[in-house]
């Protein structure tokens, strides 16, 4: 029964295939152990399953969202600020706070203090579920302020339905538009951490942070409980100012041989 319900699957949508038969397989282990059921597990899959199911090929390797260089981030910048659509703006703070898509266009009004100079992401609109504290630069609260004066039903950039926000599809087609599809929205993620790593002293865990990416390991996750917000501020701050034309840099490389 098992190899029926994934075989039709197995190389024609993997991993599809292999999260139903794990998921069968814990089920199953749960009704064993709770007494429903005795015997082997069918969805065992190592000297079991994988004896009847066709291999399949080693699974490809990651593939990067096409990036912006660091290098041409400032006439981009020029460029995007001439653009007079809401979507130019909402792409603008992104970049600007290494956020990604959905956490930016579902931004709502209450999530920021612009007093502090902070954004907070609610949890549940998080990639690991857990909320997210964004420090947020000059050019960003001015983005944020004058973006509110034109928010409506608590979206920080609505949409043209009444009551949504903006499309997921607005920063897409506004780099289509400005014959950028050799990029990807997402890719400003990257393009952030690489002038981090080229281009600044600030350590890692700052911009993993900034990323709001996982520790993945449990000791250091364990001791590091705080978001080191004041400490990423500089660092965010630095982005801004060369995003904007307003600070030149050095490579590290050129850093140490001088």
């Amino acid at each position: 029964m098992i190899v029926k319900i994934v075989a039709p699957i197995w190389l024609k949508k993997g991993e599809t295939a292999r999260r139903i038969r794990g998921r069968i397989k814990a089920i199953l282990d749960a009704e064993a152990v709770l007494g429903h059921r005795s015997g082997e597990n069918p969805a065992r899959f190592s000297d079991h399953l994988d004896r009847v199911l066709p291999r399949v090929k080693k699974r490809q390797q990651v593939v990067h969202h096409p990036a912006l260089p660091w290098e041409d981030m400032p006439k981009f910048i020029e460029e995007l600020k001439t653009r007079p659509r809401r979507a130019a703006r909402v792409l603008h703070l992104l970049i600007l706070t290494a956020t990604r898509t959905n956490e930016a266009i579902f931004a709502r009004v209450e999530e920021f203090d612009l007093e502090a100079k902070v954004w907070t992401i609610p949890g549940e609109r998080m990639k690991m579920k857990i909320a997210h504290r964004v420090p947020l630069s000059d050019d960003a609260v001015k983005l944020v302020r004058a973006a509110m004066e034109k928010a409506k039903g608590g979206w920080l950039f609505p949409g043209f339905k009444e009551g949504k926000p903006l499309s997921n599809m607005a920063m897409l087609l506004l780099l289509r538009r400005m014959n950028r599809e050799d990029i990807t929205v997402h890719g400003f993620r990257s393009t952030f951490r690489d002038w981090v790593a080229d281009c600044t002293d600030f350590p890692d865990s700052l911009a993993e942070q900034a990323l709001a990416h996982t520790v993945k390991s449990q000791t250091e996750r364990a001791y590091r409980r705080r978001d080191m917000l004041e400490r990423r501020r500089p660092m965010m701050d630095e982005w801004a100012n060369y995003c904007a034309g307003k600070s030149k840099v050095v490579e590290m490389a050129d850093r140490k041989s001088a």
